[in-house]
């Protein structure tokens, strides 16, 4: 091959790879117009993403570890580096510990949580890592608001900053999602006294639940569900964990309500678009 051929090679295979880069981001873009909800398998844990039509991306919980990062990967697109929102609902490992690798991978522009105290290295590390973001303490009667979508904060009622408590299942954060005339509920490790808390204040009529504790006999009071009322309900669960989650009395409960459930041990990554 001559100088002039080689040349003439190099410029053509770099405009053909110019031209599948552009087609590649053509067809990203094309998937952000709509919403997407997607509820990860991150094994016994809990991990979402919410992928907004505006191109935003908030993660509410990151699984036990950092296999979310992979997840991640497959749903933000190689050339996005931030994460608008971080929200964890509470700094035990199966809903923090992957957050600490997001913290590390993106840059985090928000994070929202309730500040309470715990004593442990994973606890630490996420404390120094969300000093990069601008950091916001959950508290009933806020919210995250978007062009086509707003996440309302149903509980704590009163800001926990600072606080010790014996079990921080107890101190998860609720929140309910609106987009257009779709809605979400997402409980955390919420116990049925905190859901029940919240019947009578507010709305809480929603399509997709987001079970309690990982379908867990403590969490998904039958009072709290007559007030959702969801189509669908959702369980982060690992396979075959030690915990015997999903309990069979959820099951029962949201099968005796014709509700759809769906099961990360069961389904894998769980989609709603």
């Amino acid at each position: 091959m001559t100088q002039k051929n080689k040349i003439v090679f190099l410029v053509f295979s770099f405009l053909c790879l110019c031209n599948l880069i552009a087609f590649l981001i053509a067809f990203d873009l094309s998937k952000e117009s709509g919403f997407e909800v997607i509820f990860f398998d991150v094994g016994q844990g809990d991990a979402a993403l919410i992928k907004t039509g505006e191109g935003h991306y908030i993660v509410i919980d990151g699984g036990p570890d950092s296999s979310i990062i992979e997840k991640l990967s497959l749903e933000i697109p190689f050339w996005q580096k931030e994460i608008d929102l971080i929200v964890l609902t509470h700094p035990h490992y199966d809903h923090m510990n992957g957050l600490i690798d997001v913290l590390n991978k993106y840059e985090v522009k928000n994070v929202m949580w309730t500040g309470v105290v715990d004593t442990t290295a994973s606890y630490r590390s996420w404390l120094d890592l969300i000093e990069e973001s601008r950091v916001v303490i959950a508290q009933a009667g806020q919210r995250v608001r978007g062009d086509t979508f707003y996440i309302d904060i149903l509980y704590p009622f009163d800001s926990l900053e600072g606080e010790s408590f014996k079990d921080l299942n107890k101190t998860s954060i609720i929140s309910r999602l609106v987009f257009s005339d779709k809605s979400f509920i997402f409980t955390g490790d919420a116990y049925k006294a905190e859901e029940e808390m919240l019947i009578g204040m507010f709305n809480l009529k929603s399509d997709v639940l987001s079970v309690g504790h990982h379908g867990g006999k403590t969490s998904t009071s039958e009072e709290f569900l007559k007030q959702v009322m969801p189509s669908y309900a959702v369980i982060s669960a690992g396979r075959g964990n030690s915990y015997g989650h999903p309990h069979s009395e959820t099951l029962e409960l949201l099968e005796n309500y014709g509700i759809k459930v769906l099961r990360t041990d069961v389904d894998g990554d769980i989609k709603f678009k």
